[in-house]
């Protein structure tokens, strides 16, 4: 796991002993299976996880064909879950990494966000996953119309981005969470 908007080099940004999943299940008697009878599921069942719904997709990655654009529509005014995958290109760290950051902090601090956590597997596979209480101000932070201070940050990298790509493949994705199973670090993170 990572801590979104740390120092790049840091054991706090870098957390070595934590470990993020992010996975698609047939249905819930198989999640269940998962984290009662395999080995790794039993030890992951003791921590925090949320269940969530498909929405839509901008972007596609090879790990997740069968995604379509969009299953369902989104209330505005219910919390979603955006989750990002994205597989960088070596070359273009420096820039994802001046780019990225100030979206990092911007994610972290806004107000609309309850929770906020991001994760790689070395060397270029990153992720995002946050979770807002309202999936109207999700949308006006990547637009740039939030009320923080430089609220322009995700717009302006998201134009860099088509500019010249940081990535082989990137999707980012969005959930209607379903449900919230114990608690990250005492407190319970799904709004309402």
């Amino acid at each position: 796991m990572m801590r979104l908007g740390a120092p790049v080099v840091s054991l706090d940004r870098l957390q070595l002993g934590r470990l993020a999943m992010f996975a698609e299940w047939d249905d819930e008697n198989a999640l269940e299976r998962f984290l009662t009878h395999d080995r790794l599921g039993r030890r992951l069942a003791g921590g925090w996880h949320v269940r969530l719904r498909f929405l839509r997709r901008y972007g596609q990655v090879a790990a997740l064909p069968d995604l379509p654009p969009r299953a369902d529509r989104t209330d505005p005014d219910e919390p979603v879950v955006a989750v990002t995958l994205a597989r960088l290109k070596l070359p273009e760290l420096p820039r994802f990494l001046h780019w990225g950051r100030p979206v990092e902090r911007l994610v972290r601090d806004h107000p609309g966000a309850t929770f906020a956590t991001a994760a790689n597997r070395p060397p270029r596979t990153f992720a995002t996953f946050s979770i807002w209480r309202t999936a109207r101000e999700m949308t006006d932070m990547v637009h740039g119309h939030s009320e923080v201070p430089s609220a322009e940050r995700h717009a302006v990298a998201m134009g860099e981005q088509r500019r010249r790509d940081f990535h082989h493949e990137s999707t980012f994705m969005r959930f209607r969470p379903l449900s919230e199973h114990g608690t990250w670090h005492g407190n319970r993170l799904l709004p309402g």
